[in-house]
């Protein structure tokens, strides 16, 4: 009796479980329809279904003539997005993938544009800033007839204002609290080292004052500075 009911109930999984894997089979889309479904997805602005569609085509369709634009198109989604550290990565991965494909200086661009995007406060880590300039450095050395090297050399001058902003901003830090020959340094390194952002003129009437506190200082007593007085620094 037992068998009798087992079997009814075996029979209808297996051939339940057969129309699911049918069915999920008719659903696939060709390769074309995945890039059609992204494509449209992406020009709508709607980057999370984007990216859905590209990554089908990338896993189902590994070997398609589309499979390199799914991949372009992804990290083009992850930019748009906002989500620049993923998209950094996929523009990294794009060009060791395929490094002489007609793409990659635009590639390198938005590498570098992605930085850009993260650029900080001048009070803060100057990270983005430097990474953003070592990569459009390497645009304008490797294809220096792209048409993204001109915009480049503008994302690198903002990036080193914002990095002599950082040491002017540090150098001022240590005026205020007395500690002269740290500022002068910071003060010095603005002028050789970004002498074409605007700040060269400051930073020499700082050294100035600075030298003329430090003379005071060689002329007088030692006096010592309270340790605490630096707890707001700033991040060097």
């Amino acid at each position: 009796m037992k068998y009798k009911l087992i079997l009814p109930v075996v029979a209808m999984l297996l051939f339940s479980g057969c129309a699911l894997f049918f069915d999920s089979k008719s659903d696939d889309k060709t390769a074309q329809e995945l890039v059609n479904d992204g494509m449209e997805a992406f020009n709508r602005q709607s980057y999370r279904s984007a990216i859905a569609s590209f990554e089908k085509l990338k896993d189902w369709y590994p070997f398609s003539k589309y499979a390199i634009l799914a991949e372009l198109k992804i990290a083009d989604a992850h930019f748009y997005l906002g989500e620049y550290e993923a998209a950094i990565a996929a523009y990294e991965s794009f060009e060791n993938l395929h490094p002489r494909n007609e793409a990659t200086p635009y590639v390198i661009f938005q590498r570098g544009l992605s930085y850009i995007e993260q650029l900080d406060t001048i009070d803060r880590d100057q990270t983005s800033a430097k990474k953003a300039i070592e990569i459009f450095n390497r645009l304008k050395k490797t294809y220096p007839t792209s048409e993204y090297t001109a915009q480049a050399e503008n994302y690198i001058r903002l990036s080193l204002k914002n990095m002599a902003g950082h040491e002017f901003y540090v150098g001022e830090f240590y005026f205020k609290n007395k500690h002269y020959k740290a500022a002068v340094m910071r003060f010095r390194t603005v002028v050789s080292g970004y002498p074409d952002v605007g700040l060269t003129q400051k930073a020499l009437e700082y050294i100035a004052r600075c030298e003329t506190e430090l003379a005071k200082e060689e002329a007088t007593p030692e006096k010592k500075v309270p340790w605490w007085s630096l707890w707001r620094a700033p991040s060097f």
